[in-house]
Order: structure tokens, then sequence, then C-alpha cells
């Protein structure tokens, strides 16, 4: 997990299965914003995973992948910013599709939790 340059977003970072998620949900906590709520809990590893959902309400299927996609490159640019050892899940609201991305960057990452799971005993930062 380690080596990975800082703005990439390999597999590892990720969250995939439903259980993944379904465990961030009813083990973490919640921060709620306009633009959506995040969801994250500590997951013991030297990384921070992240999961979005992006139901239909959202929008058709391009609204919803393009929102996918603007919430994963917040997330890329700015993970060295984001402490490790996080389980997150992101659960966007309609607006996100309309703001500017750099409104969406800050709002994202002021949702994230800034300090790193109680105990975590890894690496705080990618290399």
């Amino acid at each position: 997990m380690k080596g990975f340059p800082p703005k990439t977003f390999p597999k590892e970072a990720r969250l995939l299965s439903r259980r993944e998620f379904r465990r961030v949900y009813d083990e973490g906590q919640r921060r709620s914003g306009r633009l959506g709520a995040v969801f994250y809990r500590p997951n013991g590893l030297p990384l921070t995973r992240l999961g979005i959902t992006a139901p239909a309400r959202l929008g058709s299927a391009v609204l919803r992948n393009r929102v996918k996609r603007r919430l994963r490159e917040a997330f890329r640019l700015n993970r060295v910013a984001i402490p490790a050892g996080w389980d997150i899940v992101l659960n966007p609201r309609e607006a996100v599709a309309e703001v500017s991305f750099p409104a969406l960057v800050g709002e994202v990452l002021r949702l994230f939790p800034s300090t790193p799971p109680p105990g975590h005993h890894g690496a705080s930062r990618p290399e």
C-alpha cells in the first residue's frame, strides 16, 4: 500500500463491496453538509479508503457518473491532506452537480475527518 504517488487513486484506496459500505454505515459516524453526508469509521489500515453512493434521485446515469467522477477527483487531489486510517462513504445531494469544483472540494474536505482514528499507528499520510 505504500509507494503510491500521492495524486493517484489506486484500487486499494476504494471501498468496493456492499459489505464494506454496510460496515461504515452501521459502525461509523456521520457528518452532514449542504452538498451531502459523509459516513466514516476507522479501518485499521495505513491508508484512507473512499466509497461513493449515487442514488437515482440525483438524476440520470450520466449525471450520477459525473457526480461520482467529481467526488473521486476531489478525494484524489487532496488525498495527502486526509488523515490515514479511515473508511469514508460519501452520499451526495442534488446540489453537488451544480456547485463549482473548488466549492465542492472545500465542502468535502470540511466533512472528512481531520485527525487520524484513535489508536491509529500506521503512516499518517501516503508516501
